[in-house]
Parts: structure tokens; C-alpha cells; sequence
């Protein structure tokens, strides 16, 4: 499960929207290495296109003969900063990394996979271990296919940086949190809809809309709904004072996925140009993903919700 905090994302979003320069290709060195290779190597039809055909990866992956220049010319420079005992510099707001198969951050892209997989995973687990007629089953399997979507952007977007990858990766991401802080407010204070198994309570109906509009509640409620519910009963059916063995688990996923955020923070350049702080990220949240499901079987088959005959 993709839990950023939401302040984060905003901040992520920020930054992937206003780097639209860095020192490496503002220097001199880069312009003139650029202005070389382009005269050089490409067609002067809008500089897209390559005087020799590129590689069928390169071309599957939309790399245009630009794009191949400045990737040439960032680790030209990025080979001689290291020969010469000086920082890796970043260029269009992102570290110089070695490209597989075309992908630009081949680590990023295998750890989102591999995020991926175990949301794939993680849906059919809910399919087969929750009950058909539990009231939070459909908002449990919807979270997995957002979360699914999620990643699979995430990858894409790891594959090649473009403006549309960028926003579906970002708009994916803010979805799954969206809906993640939605599912928690309805399992936090029982706002599913009512059947004859599970009545619901009207009177709590609005505050499903509320949520919405205060985007302060985002880390609030995934805190509240992970451990730190003392003022709400987490089972209709059963009283307040009522703790499951397991809901020291979601705390612990809230605690290691916060971890897990963190490493955001240090932004240090990619060990052999292939693993960052990002890749780090996503590399982490693969085992975190298990426990958050492994959380959501354990809660919908809680003995609390025997009461409501299930």
C-alpha cells in the first residue's frame, strides 16, 4: 500500500513539477555537449528525429533523438566529474541514471513491479479470504485495484519521464491515497451500506462526506484507523474495550511505512547510477504491502463481527 503522507505527496508534487532545471544542464559544458550532438546526430525537422535509426527499445520507449543527446551528454559529464573527484551534478531535476532496455530508472521500475505483484496478489488473498456478504469486502478489493493502478504508473512513469507519465503517476498515487483514507473512515465508524446482515446508521452517513473537504483528516485518519482508535468502537458488535491481537499490526505498518517515507529524504546520488533514495522507497514498501494485507484478513475475519451474524 502506497501510504504517503499526504503533506509529502504534495511536496513530491511540488518538486516534480517545478524542476524543470538543475545545475547540471544549466552549466555550459552540458549546452555546448547538447548543441554538438544534436547537430551532429539529428534531423533538423523540429531536432526529433536521428540521422541513423536508434535501437528498437529506444523507439519503443519513445526516446527521441533530443532525449538520446541529453542522456549522451549527462553521462559524458557525469563520467568526468567522477574521473575528476567532483560531485555528480543532477540534470532536469533528476540524478543521472544508467538506462536497461530503455527504461530510465530500470531500479524503480522493478521495485514498482514488484510492488505490483504483491497488490495482484494481495486482491486475490481478499477474494479468497474474505467472506462474500462482510460489509467492508468491496471496499478492501477496490483499494487493491486502485493500488494495482497505482503501480503499475509508477513503473510506466519510471519507464520514461514525459509530462503524461509524470501526471498519471501522481494522480494515481493521489487516488490510492484518497481512497485509502475513504476506506478507513468507513471502517473506522461503520459507514457501509446497510443490509439485512449488517444494518447501517444513517446518522453517520454524512460523515462520509466530510472527509473529502478537510484534507487534514488524510494522516489523521490512517493513524486513528491503525492503532489509535481509543474513542471509537471498532466493532459494531462488540464493546469499546474490545482490542484485537492484531491491531498492533497496522501501527506497526503506519511506523515502518513512515520509516519507509523517509528515506525521501536523503537524496543522495544513485549507487553505480542505477539505485537512489527513491528506489529505496519502493524497494521497502514490497514487504509492507504483505502486512497491510496480511491486517486486512485478519480484521474482516475477527471474531467482532460475529455479532453481526456473518
Amino acid at each position: 500500500m502506497r501510504l504517503y503522507p499526504i503533506s509529502l505527496y504534495f511536496l513530491i508534487l511540488a518538486a516534480a513539477t517545478g524542476s524543470l532545471a538543475s545545475s547540471g544542464d544549466r552549466s555550459n559544458e552540458f549546452q555546448r555537449c547538447l548543441q554538438q550532438c544534436v547537430r551532429q546526430s539529428c534531423a533538423l525537422d523540429g531536432q526529433q528525429h536521428s540521422l541513423r535509426p536508434q535501437p528498437f527499445v529506444l523507439r519503443l520507449t519513445r526516446w527521441t533523438c533530443m532525449d538520446n543527446c541529453k542522456y549522451t551528454c549527462m553521462h559524458t559529464l557525469t563520467d568526468l566529474a567522477i574521473e575528476s573527484g567532483v560531485r555528480m551534478q543532477q540534470y532536469y531535476g533528476k540524478w543521472p541514471f544508467w538506462r536497461f532496455a530503455g527504461m530510465q530508472e530500470p531500479a524503480s521500475v522493478a521495485f514498482s513491479l514488484a510492488n505490483l505483484l504483491m497488490h495482484v496478489l494481495g486482491a486475490d488473498w481478499l477474494r479468497r479470504g474474505v467472506h462474500p456478504a462482510h460489509p467492508m469486502r468491496p471496499f478492501y478489493l477496490t483499494w487493491a485495484y486502485v493500488s494495482i493502478n497505482a503501480w503499475i504508473w509508477s513503473a510506466v512513469f519510471h519507464t520514461r519521464d514525459t509530462p503524461l507519465t509524470e501526471r498519471l503517476d501522481y494522480f494515481s498515487a493521489a487516488l490510492a491515497i484518497l481512497y485509502a483514507l475513504y476506506m478507513a473512515v468507513v471502517r473506522l465508524f461503520h459507514l457501509y451500506a446497510g443490509t439485512p446482515t449488517f444494518p447501517s446508521r444513517p446518522s453517520r452517513r454524512p460523515l462520509f462526506h466530510v472527509w473529502r473537504a478537510l484534507s487534514t483528516l488524510v494522516y489523521f485518519a490512517h493513524i486513528a484507523y491503525l492503532g489509535f482508535a481509543a474513542p471509537f468502537t471498532r466493532f459494531a458488535a462488540m464493546p469499546r474495550s474490545y482490542r484485537p491481537a492484531h491491531a498492533g499490526t497496522a501501527a506497526l505498518a503506519v511506523a515502518l511505512t513512515t520509516a519507509a517515507t523517509a528515506l525521501e529524504l536523503f537524496d543522495f546520488p544513485p549507487w553505480g547510477r542505477v539505485l537512489d533514495a527513491h528506489a529505496l522507497w519502493h524497494l521497502a514498501t514490497v514487504p509492507l504491502a504483505v502486512m497491510w494485507y496480511d491486517f486486512l484478513l485478519m480484521d474482516a475475519q475477527d471474531a467482532g463481527w460475529r455479532g453481526q451474524r456473518l
